[in-house]
């Protein structure tokens, strides 16, 4: 019998946390998979893996890599899915059980009725234990609720506001199809796998529930900034592939283009925001070759981030414009609480 969803979650060295994560999916019994892949941890997370494969068969798998990186993980559960849905849950986040019944019972309905979408879309929550702080992100300005739409349905595109993996669960054979492979040993892929495949949805449904709950501060996770610094080079790989993913201009769908136009637009601010809290001139002039990169790839889409309201406020000239850049960007964080 085909699985309903397949959950990946890649693990490293995640011992401490990836039961709590595994535990909140397996109340989906056999409409769901979940694949733990140990990307070549050295802790317990191999010996916990194969316990739960052995205590849930038909359920749970535990599949065992060389270290690849988060994307080398993600790639690996979606090469081995057997579910009609993929979605990626990292080890130390979990989902809610309400709403998880909810996402089960409306991808069931739309099976049936013979209309499984390309992506359903459900909200997440920044979960910050530590300051005991939560923020609900929501796509209720964005989307129609309830009901199978197309781009060409979607109400506005709000500069910033960008679906993440976290929102997102893909059909498998959709992202197959458009080729999804993200690279080894590279943080920030996540955004890889939403952007992506964006073209090639051409159905959407979004429900409303807090489905995902998402982790933050941890020491020395990856979107912490500090660390965010440190790995500066990775952060604009991701961004220069983001770039070179496709042409945005040859998008039918003008609230597609316009929606990918404003992520690349917000990667490219992330980009440039850490470049500026190393204080370095060796990342601030990584940027500027970013820029000319998209320049004289595409003038129509450099004009669109360098000029855009973002764009603007992330380029202003001079220290004193970066001290400005870089307390704006710190005001959304502290707003946001994203890390």
């Amino acid at each position: 019998m085909e699985k309903l969803i397949t959950f990946g979650i890649p693990c490293y060295n995640s011992a401490e946390y990836m039961g709590k994560c595994i535990e909140s999916l397996l109340p989906g019994g056999d409409d769901i998979e979940i694949i733990i892949v140990d990307d070549g941890s050295t802790d317990d997370t191999a010996r916990i893996a194969d316990e739960y494969e052995a205590k849930y068969p038909g359920i749970c798998r535990a599949i065992h890599q060389e270290n690849g990186g988060h994307g080398e993980a993600v790639n690996t559960g979606l090469k081995n899915a057997t579910g009609l849905y993929y979605k990626v849950v990292d080890s130390d986040d979990w989902v809610d059980q309400e709403a998880y019944a909810k996402v089960r019972e409306t991808l069931k309905k739309l099976v049936a009725a013979g209309t499984p979408v390309d992506m359903l879309l459900t909200n997440y929550v920044y979960e910050k234990v530590s300051e005991n702080h939560q923020r609900r992100m929501m796509y209720t300005l964005l989307f129609p609720e309830n009901k199978v739409i197309g781009w060409s349905d979607m109400k506005r595109v709000i500069p910033g506001f960008t679906i993440l993996m976290h929102s997102v669960t893909y059909r498998t054979e959709m992202l197959r199809a458009c080729g999804l492979r993200l690279p080894k040993h590279t943080f920030y892929v996540d955004n890889l796998f939403v952007y992506e495949p964006l073209p090639s949805v051409k159905t959407i449904y979004y429900l409303n529930v807090d489905f995902y709950r998402y982790y933050i501060g941890r020491a020395g996770q990856s979107v912490a900034e500090q660390t965010m610094v440190k790995r500066i080079d990775q952060q604009l790989r991701v961004n220069y592939m983001m770039i070179d993913a496709c042409d945005l201009w040859a998008l039918q769908e003008e609230h597609l283009r316009d929606y990918m136009l404003s992520y690349l637009q917000m990667i490219t601010v992330v980009s440039t925001t850490i470049a500026y809290v190393s204080k370095t001139d060796e990342n601030l002039e990584k940027i500027r070759a970013l820029y000319r990169y998209m320049k004289e790839k595409d003038r129509r889409t450099y004009r669109h981030i360098r000029h855009g309201i973002f764009g603007n406020a992330m380029n202003l000239p001079g220290k004193f414009g970066r001290y400005l850049s870089i307390k704006a960007y710190h005001g959304a964080q502290k707003f946001m609480g994203f890390n």
